[in-house]
């Protein structure tokens, strides 16, 4: 009878996990809709993606009309850098390629309305100056 109710038990927590795994997607998913927002490949956890998202809407409702791609790389990569440490790079526009080497959890590339953002953070290793 034990092992039956042990079986139950990681049964009912296997559920349980599933249910709030469904639910965080569903929220993620709600964040993205009004942020209006397309990931397009991340290595980044999700609390830190939506910094990235709701910080890029905030820059670009700040500049109404065509956005200042310049102007919005600076703001990520600063808050960035503040936030998790340094060596956060940051590009944005409408058209360009890239291939990046990138720490882990530290890459997301996104679209925010018709802008393509390309946030990722490289290890920075002190000099040795002999």
């Amino acid at each position: 009878m034990e092992g039956v109710e042990m079986e139950l038990e990681r049964r009912s927590k296997f559920l349980n996990s599933l249910i709030q795994q469904k639910k965080k997607a569903k929220e993620q998913q709600d964040l993205k809709d009004e942020f209006n927002v397309r990931v397009r490949a991340s290595d980044m956890p999700l609390p830190v993606q939506n910094r990235a998202f709701s910080l890029s809407r905030e820059v670009l409702n700040a500049t109404p009309g065509k956005a200042d791609n310049k102007r919005l790389a600076l703001a990520l990569k600063k808050d960035f850098d503040s936030a998790y440490g340094p060596a956060w790079h940051c590009i944005v526009g409408t058209s360009f390629g890239s291939y990046v080497t990138h720490s882990i959890g530290g890459f997301i590339y996104f679209q925010i309305d018709k802008v393509y953002v390309l946030l990722f953070k490289t290890a920075v290793e002190p000099l040795d100056h002999q």
